[in-house]
């Protein structure tokens, strides 16, 4: 059945604009870093990338390394957007990042400029796409020199294969100097993508000053904490939680008796509030004016559709911020 976006799709979305740019992104971005790889339903996947666009989330966020197994997320959002929003294409922000192991060789990581133009080269291929909206370096490259890094992403703009350059897990003082680059290249820095939820609060540390004094947008991944600032942990572990697998990024041995107190305290809050856990994490972080949107992933379209709701109450009133630090500082 042929897909037709909803009409009502904008009425609803808050948009922000990213940094000192002509662009606006969804306050709300989906992310594809898990559940959109070839050991996930195609179909399923599909339905998340609707509802999305359904609801008004213009931002697709991706990456060459994507999947399981790397290079999945690309390849299957290329299908789906071949057969689903090829007309609908100019209305999408859709970007990709290279700074992690791609392929064998001394030319499939880090940041190189030989590895950044080969791996977006592969990224627009494997999507189907003449450019990506946005470009990232995924990760600082410690042995390259930042001009070369921040030459390649210069370069990539200049090409045409992508529309803006970003920047993504940089601490403050790299970013500082990844910023002046691309400034003097001529190619100003878009937008940064750090790591950022009630549990992880490095960027509160100077980065997001700089970005607010740089005029450069800010869209935070892993608010939830990789699922933990959710309503499925209150109780502990459940055995068909992402904690409970082997691998990943969220272990059960980090989900403490400390950490269960301070979700089921923070969940209180969340309740008086009228809101999820998760939909206020999501207000929490976006309550900053440097933050343009936040990046949230989604295993079923109902879990994307509850995040979303969190732009229904986006302000805190100061009791309610000071009730949470004391909780997070616990």
């Amino acid at each position: 059945m042929n897909y037709i976006a909803s009409a009502n799709r904008y009425k609803e979305m808050t948009y922000r604009r990213c940094g000192n740019s002509g662009l606006k992104l969804s306050a709300v971005s989906l992310g594809l870093w898990h559940n959109f790889g070839h050991v996930d339903q195609l179909e399923n996947s599909r339905n998340i990338i609707r509802l999305a666009f359904d609801s008004g989330i213009t931002h697709f966020d991706l990456a060459n390394n994507y999947g399981p197994p790397p290079g999945s997320a690309e390849e299957n959002f290329g299908r789906i957007l071949k057969q689903d929003f090829q007309s609908y294409r100019d209305e999408l922000i859709i970007s990709s990042k290279a700074g992690y192991t791609m392929w064998d060789g001394p030319y499939g990581d880090w940041g190189s400029k030989k590895y950044l133009v080969s791996s977006l080269d592969q990224s627009l291929k494997r999507m189907g796409l003449d450019y990506v909206d946005i470009f990232y370096h995924h990760r600082p490259d410690p042995e390259t020199p930042l001009e070369e890094t921040m030459a390649a992403l210069d370069l990539i703009v200049r090409q045409g294969k992508a529309l803006y350059a970003g920047i993504s897990n940089y601490a403050a003082p790299e970013a500082a100097k990844a910023i002046a680059i691309l400034k003097d290249l001529g190619t100003p820095c878009l937008i940064h993508q750090p790591k950022y939820s009630m549990f992880e609060r490095w960027v509160e540390n100077g980065l997001l000053d700089l970005l607010g004094k740089e005029g450069v947008g800010c869209i935070p991944f892993s608010p939830l904490a990789q699922g933990l600032l959710t309503d499925k942990y209150l109780h502990g572990v459940p055995a068909d939680s992402r904690a409970a697998k082997s691998h990943g990024a969220l272990q059960e041995n980090q989900i403490t008796e400390k950490v269960l107190q301070q979700l089921n305290a923070l969940n209180a809050i969340a309740v008086e509030r009228g809101q999820t856990l998760a939909q206020m994490a999501l207000s929490w972080v976006l309550r900053h004016e440097t933050v343009t949107s936040v990046l949230v992933g989604a295993s079923r379209p109902d879990q994307l559709a509850d995040s979303i709701k969190c732009l229904d109450r986006l302000l805190f009133t100061t009791e309610e911020l000071q009730d949470i630090e004391q909780i997070l500082k616990k």
